[in-house]
């Protein structure tokens, strides 16, 4: 059956654009298959710097038959209602049928469309897709309507081996591409897909980024080996040099020894940022004096050139690093702090410096929540954190922020435990980022997060939908790993309220910007209850259950919470956990409907008198004696008893929707059962707001 091959052939396509791309040209093309009717086989895309390619198995020589009946107004239908039909269906009178149904006779049009030549249809499909394709950016080029990533230099497009006369702006299409740039760049043809990519490896191209990306990964891996090295893990680097490069040969080069002295995230940083250069390590796991480069080309020389000239960038863009740690070094930390006075942290926030006095005070209500944290350690990491960020070496390499003041601090002789929270108090910087556990560490990234989330919440600046700008769901979920990874006993409203106290302190009154403090708490709390649930999810636990929890109020310790969520899915999953579930809810509906039929709450004190049945009386005594129990229990943080004394209800509640009518004739009766229905709710909900459950 026949195969479409198609190729657009273009200046260098940015290798962060190049899989969306292919993955967009595929779903394009192919849903223009299937609105045409056209059934296919296998369907794949290619992309390299150069070129875009898809190919098409098995479609068909044309397009099916379709026959459509459509059904129009009644025959005896105003004749303007009629002639619309006609009109719409493109057919006179005399060519619609007509028929008899119960509601009456219809007019039936039944439209038959012949199916044209697959390559016609094409045509439009193609055509189509390449004006749709939806880059990040794009251009028109010299004096073209059409716009694409980059100028386009021609296409192939090929239905059997014959040419599909697409056309995109200036370009037509035909049967000729190009390999590499520079070892084969004279025209060729090709007649199917096989051909094409054989040709194309002839030429110099692997067309397949995965292959690319293979090839670099094992070669360097080899190259590193014979001088007894290996590669540091880098999975995004090599996504983008397998997107650089269609014919990757991979060479050697070595650093400059004068440089070795330099922190090695400056080194790895400055390979990976300006040069995509691969890391590679000795063989206790420090860094080599030795990277892999990818070149797109071989060379005579076995690739000298290319290794020389990828050294002398390389020492010009170490020169500068070097310059700006030493002469950073020559200043103590402590020195650069009033500098922050003079950068804006946000305009309505204040500066930097107005940070650093918050997060002095605001680490002096965390750190006693942080088992092991000095207190007069974690005031000095605090008042430092953000200095490196007037140093030159932050400057240049913004990426480095914490790790620099980590370098400087020890350079200053600071404590140790100081320096590294100065690197650390950033993180965790996202859902794979390691969190971090060491004492000061913890207790200054805790007070930046939460100075940060109560700044922007104060002046209302909460995420909305998919923006977050201020990554203010990575800093919740910061808050969040710190705490429940590090078990730490901490509730949560003291620091929110009293970074609300040191902003206004510094001079910004959420206040008058008309959000109060209490707004600002309860949202921001509520926003942490969201992002605890997603962060939950992903590890399985049901968010339902975390919103029962969450319901009760008052609960700003996320550890306590967690225990009792823990509790609570363990009590639901065995069967006096799901059972007393199902009654709560039967409970809770009786009363609901009989409450809303009475205008009155049905909440009141239970009458011993009026428990007529030997049901109702053990119901009431087992309820007697678990409220105080369950209180106990979670007074005393000992959750997996509180279900313990839940599901010694079971028995008794059961016993008494089996035996007892709860709507009976004496109204006084009905009222004490109603009360006491409403006591099974409030004995549960000491718990957990049992009527977020699902189930």
């Amino acid at each position: 059956m026949p195969e479409l091959l198609l190729e657009i052939l273009s200046e260098e396509i940015p290798a962060r654009m190049q899989a969306r791309a292919a993955d967009d040209l595929l779903r394009l093309v192919t849903k223009g298959l299937a609105d045409a009717g056209l059934v296919h086989g296998r369907a794949e895309a290619f992309v390299t710097p150069r070129r875009l390619a898809l190919v098409v198995d098995g479609l068909p020589e044309r397009q099916p038959d379709v026959r459509e009946e459509r059904r129009g107004p009644r025959t005896d239908a105003p004749p303007k209602a009629i002639d619309g039909f006609l009109g719409s269906v493109g057919l006179s009178r005399d060519q619609v049928s007509e028929q008899q149904t119960p509601k009456g006779t219809f007019l039936i049009a039944v439209i038959e469309k012949k199916g044209g030549p697959v390559r016609d249809i094409l045509v439009g499909i193609v055509e189509t897709a390449l004006a749709a394709l939806p880059w990040p950016k794009s251009m028109r080029w010299a004096g073209h309507r059409v716009r694409w990533v980059r100028p386009v230099q021609s296409i192939l497009c090929l239905l059997d081996g014959a040419v599909v006369p697409v056309t995109f702006g200036p370009i037509a299409a035909g049967n000729t591409t190009r390999g590499h740039r520079f070892m084969a760049p004279q025209p060729f043809s090709v007649t199917g897909f096989a051909d094409y990519r054989t040709r194309l490896r002839d030429a110099k191209v692997t067309l397949d980024p995965a292959e690319r990306r293979a090839l670099i990964a094992r070669r360097a891996a080899e190259l590193a080996a014979a001088e007894g090295l290996t590669v540091k893990d880098d999975p995004g680097l090599l996504d983008e040099v397998a997107g650089l490069v269609e014919w990757p040969v991979v060479r050697i080069g070595g650093i400059d020894p004068a440089y070795m002295d330099l922190p090695p995230e400056v080194l790895t940083g400055t390979m990976r940022a300006n040069q995509k250069y691969l890391s590679l390590a000795q063989p206790n796991g420090t860094l080599a004096a030795r990277f892999a480069v990818v070149a797109n080309m071989e060379t005579n020389d076995d690739g000298a050139a290319v290794i020389a000239g990828n050294e002398r960038v390389l020492r010009a863009r170490l020169s500068d690093a070097k310059f700006f740690w030493d002469q950073d070094r020559k200043r103590p930390l402590e020195s650069r702090v009033g500098k922050l006075a003079e950068r804006v942290f946000h305009a309505k926030l204040g500066t930097d410096g107005d940070r650093i006095d918050r997060l002095t005070e605001l680490v002096r209500i965390v750190a006693p929540h942080v088992p092991g944290a000095d207190v007069a350690l974690a005031v000095r990491a605090a008042s430092l954190c953000k200095a490196d960020l007037t140093t030159g070496m932050v400057g240049e390499f913004p990426e480095l922020q914490g790790i620099m003041g980590r370098y400087y601090a020890l350079n200053d002789g600071e404590a140790p435990s100081v320096a590294s929270a100065i690197a650390e108090h950033y993180a965790p910087k996202g859902p794979d980022d390691a969190c971090p556990t060491a004492p000061l560490s913890v207790a200054v990234a805790l007070a930046d997060k939460i100075d940060t989330l109560v700044g922007f919440f104060g002046i209302d600046e909460k995420p909305t939908g998919s923006k977050d700008p201020f990554a203010l769901r990575r800093a919740a979920l910061g808050v969040i790993r710190l705490i429940v990874e590090n078990k730490l006993r901490l509730p949560l409203g003291a620091p929110i309220r009293e970074a609300y106290r040191l902003y206004a302190k510094s001079g910004v009154s959420f206040h008058a910007m008309g959000r109060d403090e209490p707004v600002v708490e309860r949202e921001l709390l509520d926003f942490l209850a969201d992002r605890l649930k997603v962060h939950l999810r992903e590890q399985g636990v049901r968010h339902d259950l975390v919103a029962a929890v969450f319901a009760l109020g008052g609960e700003d310790d996320l550890v306590r919470l967690l225990d009792r969520v823990k509790a609570l899915q363990g009590f639901l999953a065995t069967e006096n956990g799901a059972n007393l579930l199902t009654a709560y809810k039967r409970a809770s509906n009786i009363v609901r409907i009989e409450e809303k039929k009475d205008g009155i709450a049905h909440d009141g004190a239970v009458a011993e008198d009026q428990l007529r049945q030997a049901e109702e009386r053990a119901l009431f005594d087992g309820l007697e004696q678990a409220a105080p129990a369950i209180a106990a229990a979670v007074r005393g943080e000992r959750f997996a008893e509180a279900m313990q004394v839940l599901a010694g209800l079971r028995a008794p509640v059961d016993a008494f929707f089996d035996n007892v009518t709860v709507n009976a004739d004496d109204a006084g009766l009905r009222i004490n059962r109603l009360r006491l229905l409403s006591r099974i709710r409030s004995a549960l909900d000491g718990v957990a707001d049992f009527s977020r459950i699902e189930g």
